[in-house]
């Protein structure tokens, strides 16, 4: 049996008369595609006798370079018509006015953030940040905050696992940092938490900025002189501040700090519920817990911590009645800021 090449034939005209890359590619399949007709030469060798064989391949062959060097000719030529076209179609007019860009704006969370930031970090503190998904251990075993305690109550947690978890309160970094480091550790930790509360004063997600001053002979003074001085300056100097007794599992002894109303300057409104004071913080001495847990020696170090809620720093030095409008999105109420 013998191929009669001479069947195919025509593909010259068809690549010629191509007037599109798509067109152009439409021929190829047609002749060199899995059925394509040189492609098919191929199937019909086996029926050829071994001493034809090596000829006809070699013709095959011969005709496939030239279907090729035709296919690639024309290709290039496409392409380059195509693209000059394309450059007359979308040419630019640089002379053009452009677009007008509007600035944005700092989300007013962001901005309470840096000044919280720049307040501490004028008093020697320094940042530090920690994983969002944390573990029992850093969240609450290292805080004193053991499974049976009733505080772990007080914090409606998002479990991952039994012992995984969204944390709750940026303090873990604390606990990270006393059992990475020995003192001083003088550090402020920003960042989001999460708790499964939702209201006007309440979000699943939030954020905090909790603070540790750990080193030698470190009181309550000292506690008071750094709080007292962050609130003046963050609200203004003439802002009274008061300290009240309270318990938290990590500090002992533990303190609320309250601040004047700014709303009403300390005379009552329905804000403050009549009292001309707004509990801002909760702050105390480090428990000796704290240090058993670092591994540090005891009877050698002092410190405090203190932690407070971005937002409601937020809400207070804008007046803002309602939590959850800063997530909503609402670029009226964004651009205010």
């Amino acid at each position: 049996m013998e191929i009669d090449l001479s069947t195919i034939q025509g593909y010259e005209q068809e690549i010629d008369s191509a007037k599109t890359s798509d067109e152009l590619y439409q021929v190829k399949v047609k002749y060199l595609g899995k059925k394509g007709l040189i492609s098919g030469m191929n199937k019909q060798l086996k029926d050829v006798p071994n001493d034809q064989k090596k000829e006809f391949g070699m013709k095959i062959g011969e005709l496939r370079n030239k279907f090729e060097a035709l296919f690639s000719e024309k290709e290039n030529n496409l392409a380059k018509s195509e693209m000059d076209a394309k450059l007359v179609n979308e040419a630019l007019d640089i002379t053009m006015e452009g677009f007008p860009l509007h600035a944005g704006s700092q989300h007013p969370i962001m901005s309470i953030y840096y000044e919280i930031a720049d307040i501490f970090g004028s008093m020697g503190f320094e940042v530090a940040v920690g994983p969002e998904v944390e573990l029992e251990h850093y969240n609450f075993d290292m805080l004193n905050i053991p499974a049976e305690h009733p505080a772990r109550d007080m914090q409606d947690t998002f479990y991952i696992s039994d012992n995984v978890l969204l944390r709750t309160h940026t303090s873990p970094v604390q606990t990270r940092m006393m059992e990475a480091n020995k003192p001083p550790i003088k550090i402020i930790a920003p960042g989001k938490v999460y708790r499964c509360d939702y209201d006007i004063t309440h979000t699943p997600m939030f954020h905090q900025v909790e603070g540790l001053l750990v080193d030698t002979n470190v009181t309550f003074a000292d506690l008071k002189g750094t709080l007292t001085t962050f609130i003046q300056r963050m609200f203004g100097s003439n802002v009274p501040v008061r300290f009240r007794p309270s318990f938290f599992p990590f500090t002992e002894p533990s303190a609320e700090l309250d601040m004047g109303c700014t709303i009403c300057d300390s005379v009552g409104c329905r804000v403050c519920k009549g009292t001309g004071w707004i509990e801002i913080l909760g702050c105390g001495m480090c428990n000796d817990e704290l240090y058993r847990h670092a591994g540090y020696e005891p009877g050698v170090y002092s410190g405090f911590a203190f932690g407070m809620g971005i937002e409601r720093i937020a809400m207070l030095k804008y007046g803002i009645g309602d939590l959850r409008s800063f997530f909503e999105n609402n670029l009226k109420f964004l651009r205010q800021f």
